[in-house]
């Protein structure tokens, strides 16, 4: 069970057990948090392995913008990363589901394929956003991933590889049942 694909329309999504920071993709996504500059998780093990580059660029896009609310997307290169961009997004933290987290999860997902889209990249690669240190139910979080991606994929027929890179076996399976769950595959 370490990889699986299906098909939308011609974006091939594609589910694997792995590490995001050893992805060829065109870009992979950051699951950041609101300050850009680097913390545990996938956001620390991002920033180590792309080099010092990565956390200057996202200074240089603090300094303009400010912190990145929940929802939102901004890009960097990827640095020393094998990926040539990497996409910080900034999921929300879980406080029961009352609090708009559906919504700004779903526009995690779609703002990170909304720049990739706007760059011409071509293969994305996805951790679980907000599953980890944010708390948020993994099932729940997984359904919302996969039908932003889905409709996202439909609308557009882009990028050409969403890649989910899941870090654990039971990760991977949540991701595995939301997905036969919302095409009854």
């Amino acid at each position: 069970m370490d990889r699986r694909q299906y098909r939308v329309l011609n974006t091939l999504i594609v589910f694997q057990r792995g590490d995001i920071t050893e992805q060829d993709s065109g870009a992979i996504v950051n699951a950041a948090n609101s300050t850009l500059l680097g913390g545990g998780g996938v956001d620390g093990a991002i920033h180590r392995a792309g080099g010092p580059q990565i956390l200057e660029e996202c200074k240089q896009i603090r300094n303009r913008q400010g912190e990145c609310p929940a929802g939102e997307a901004v890009i960097t290169t990827g640095g020393n990363l094998p990926a040539g961009w990497v996409i910080h997004t900034v999921g929300p933290i879980w406080r029961g589901g009352s609090h708009g987290e559906p919504e700004q999860l779903g526009n995690a997902y779609r703002n990170s394929l909304q720049l990739a889209r706007e760059r011409g990249i071509r293969s994305i690669s996805f951790p679980s956003i907000s599953t980890g240190a944010y708390r948020f139910p993994i099932d729940k979080a997984a359904i919302i991933a996969l039908d932003t991606v889905k409709k996202f994929a439909e609308e557009y027929d882009v990028p050409v590889e969403i890649r989910f890179v899941l870090f654990s076996d039971n990760d991977l399976r949540a991701y595995l049942e939301a997905w036969d769950k919302l095409t009854g595959v």
